[in-house]
């Protein structure tokens, strides 16, 4: 293969199926692009033993170490099976008081952990930390993977993994620059306008990512957004936004890398991947094809629209980051020991956002119906049926417990519920003698219920989520967690 051909393979990580590779045309297809100098692979799914022993081999078979990626905001239990799932990254902050030296000794166990299951899988570049600021309610894909709606939050959350992550010799990803916060639109469906002032987002949602320059990142996602104040083309396609404010101005020196480039938000725009090169972007990531992707990089340089001196100011960057990952160590790790911890921040996550007296704890006497409301795939098992009586509504029902389910998800296009579902809900508070709210997801839900007796926030949908919440109504422990967010 041409060696132009083999640098061009370098700059793209596509994806890799973990549940597939059992498929010998799969793992053929795979061993391929590593034989043709493919820069590495970003992972969904799979368990976590054959991941790591198929992530060993491919490395041993690459001429130049690979970039393993993988969304791993909520650990590896995110996306492997027999790895720990730790909560959101809202959670997290409602969990933690950076104030309280023990707190934060046990947010850097959780980094740790979180690092530490990564390299023992083989990733190199975990896609952590979230560093958008969740400013809009309704946004349908940051919400709970957020540590706030607050800059300053934010950058002290995500400047503390940053600094773990890169001590222990992996390459931190703050994502989505310039900030994918404050939209209402999900980029894997359309793309996003974010109309602010160059000067706000100096102030807000720029703010975290220049924290997170000072503390070391290696790298820095950029998000498919569309902002005005900075350019008419989305971020990930702008010279202006890539080479000129955040390596110019910011003075980032570190991979850049764009979104996966499947998502839908770029679907109008030309030879992507040449405009991304262009802007100084390093890194295509998740692009349908990389075999088409090189084809069309390749024509970009035939019609001099790219550069090859641009080409080669990203092999450097990149071959710079891969020697610093060819030297990391294997950790002894506690897989049991990690889900004890996880165990704790979901404890200590659960917030009482309103109460009134007289309600908790729930005795054993007391007839307390509960209703499910929201995603319905989430609540199908849930450990709440077998501790409330979860029949329709009885006219002397004492109390009224509502579990609303959501969820943030990509193509989904929304983290709240319907208002055909608020009005279900309303109606049930009314008719009820007491009522209790609790949001398994989104805590902006509650918003929508101010006449309820009780309002909980629990982050996510998660069974550890719920049973934690049984453990705070039933008084075994104290709601702990601080609203990381304004709810109005």
């Amino acid at each position: 293969m041409p060696a132009l051909q083999r640098k061009l393979y370098q700059l793209i990580i596509p994806r890799l199926d973990g549940d597939k590779i059992h498929e010998t045309s799969y793992r053929d297809k795979i061993f391929d692009l590593v034989k043709k100098g493919i820069g590495g692979f970003i992972i969904f799914g799979g368990e976590k033993n054959e991941i790591t022993e198929f992530i060993a081999g491919l490395q041993t078979a690459a001429e130049i170490p690979l970039f393993i990626a993988s969304d791993i905001e909520r650990g590896a239990g995110q996306q492997f099976r027999n790895a720990t799932y730790f909560p959101f990254q809202m959670a997290t902050a409602a969990a933690i008081d950076k104030n309280r030296p023990e707190d934060i000794l046990l947010l850097d166990i959780v980094i740790q952990a979180v690092t530490y299951e990564a390299i023992d899988i083989g990733i190199n570049m975990p896609l952590i930390p979230v560093m958008d600021i969740n400013q809009n309610p309704d946004n349908p894909i940051i919400c709970t993977r957020a540590f706030s709606d607050n800059p300053r939050t934010v950058a002290w959350f995500g400047s503390h993994y940053i600094k773990i992550v890169e001590a222990s010799g992996l390459i931190s990803c703050p994502k989505h620059f310039p900030g994918h916060g404050d939209t209402a639109i999900d980029s894997h469906i359309a793309l996003p306008i974010i109309a602010k002032s160059r000067d706000d987002l100096m102030k807000t949602d720029l703010m975290p990512f220049i924290r997170a320059i000072e503390a070391g990142a290696g790298s820095i996602m950029i998000g498919h957004l569309q902002i005005p104040a900075l350019d008419s083309k989305p971020a990930s396609l702008s010279k202006k936004i890539i080479t000129d404010l955040l390596r110019k101005e910011l003075g980032f020196n570190g991979l850049v890398i764009t979104d996966a480039l499947n998502m839908s938000a770029l679907k109008d725009f030309g030879n992507v991947p040449a405009e991304c090169i262009n802007a100084g972007v390093d890194i295509l990531l998740h692009p349908v094809d990389a075999d088409v992707t090189v084809k069309e990089l390749l024509s970009a340089i035939e019609s001099k629209e790219i550069g090859e001196d641009q080409i080669a100011g990203a092999l450097e960057r990149i071959m710079k980051a891969k020697g610093k990952i060819s030297n990391i160590k294997k950790p002894d790790l506690n897989y049991k020991a990690h889900a004890l911890i996880s165990e704790q921040i979901s404890d200590m996550s659960i917030t009482l956002v309103k109460s009134k007296p007289d309600i908790l704890p729930l005795s054993n006497d007391r007839d307390a119906n509960i209703v499910f409301a929201g995603a319905g795939e989430t609540y199908k098992s849930s450990p709440l049926k077998n501790h409330f009586n979860s029949e329709p509504q009885t006219p002397d029902s004492e109390l009224l417990i509502v579990a609303i389910f959501t969820s943030v998800a990509a193509w989904k296009g929304s983290s709240g519920i319907s208002d055909e579902e608020k009005n279900r809900i309303d109606g049930l508070i009314r008719n009820s003698k007491r009522s209790v709210i609790i949001s398994f997801g989104s805590p902006y839900v509650l918003r929508h219920f101010n006449k309820a007796d009780m309002l909980i926030a629990a982050y996510e949908p998660s069974e550890q989520a719920q049973t934690a919440v049984i453990k705070c109504l039933n008084g075994e422990i104290d709601f702990q967690g601080k609203l990381p967010v304004k709810l109005y």
